[in-house]
């Protein structure tokens, strides 16, 4: 058994430190998307169609049986390759079902990231601000000083086109017209991770409405936010642990 973890937007595969010894995989993995943390290969189109080739290529290069696990972005990406390629995983869980919904609205910063000319003010805002500044305002919303500092180094320009890129691609109404697709990803185990004070990915009401689509099983983390990996790392690996034992007797 595989557990595979894919994170997300700003972020590298630091933000699963804390949660990772809590496991009971014996094989834990970490990858990270192009640009979030890692270089762009040449010629690859970071758009969301392109990072889930991307995901698709990672998971085939893994023998044993993979349980995926994704948080912001890399639960969308995790989302999508279980209704396109299920074939290829064991089980999948997502902290993301929500955004799938066509009454999702992209939060405020996705929502300028998403408008020309003002996006690109926002990501050179972002790229120039010190580490410090950025370690500050990730602590601040969630992440632990170590992880925090860790994320911070990877902000560059790399990072902040394939922002763009993705979140444009992703612009309503397209996101929200996957919701139809999302019964094809009944055919492995879903789990959905609802952490109640996330308030960018659309809420209880909408994750449990694209759950229900998908056949996933829902797991709440009370009164935790965005990165409930790093502020709640038991009760988020519990979750975790217990659904894949699940899977396990099934």
């Amino acid at each position: 058994m595989t557990v595979v973890l894919v994170h997300g937007n700003p972020e590298t595969s630091a933000i699963w430190n804390d949660l990772i010894p809590h496991l009971i995989s014996d094989d834990v993995r970490t990858i990270s998307p192009p640009g979030f943390g890692v270089p762009v290969p040449k010629g690859f189109e970071p758009t969301m169609d392109g990072y889930l080739e991307w995901l698709i290529d990672e998971i085939c290069q893994i023998d044993s049986p993979v349980d995926l696990v994704g948080h912001d972005w890399g639960g969308g990406h995790v989302v999508r390759l279980a209704c396109e390629r299920p074939d290829l995983i064991r089980s999948w869980t997502s902290d993301i079902m929500g955004v799938f919904t066509p009454e999702y609205v992209w939060h405020e910063r996705a929502r300028i990231w998403q408008t020309p000319g003002t996006g690109e003010d926002s990501v050179a805002a972002m790229i120039k601000a010190t580490p410090e500044e950025t370690t500050e305002r990730f602590h601040t919303l969630g992440m632990s000083k170590p992880i925090a500092r860790e994320v911070a180094q990877a902000i560059n320009d790399d990072m902040g086109r394939c922002v763009l890129k993705l979140y444009r691609s992703a612009a309503q109404p397209i996101i929200g017209d996957l919701f139809g697709s999302l019964k094809k990803a009944t055919v492995k185990p879903g789990l959905a991770i609802v952490a109640t004070e996330d308030p960018f990915v659309g809420g209880e009401l909408l994750a449990r409405k694209a759950a229900v689509r998908a056949g996933a099983e829902v797991g709440i983390l009370k009164n935790q936010g965005h990165w409930w990996m790093c502020t709640a790392p038991e009760s988020g690996a519990d979750l975790i642990n217990r659904f894949i034992s699940r899977v396990n007797n099934i």
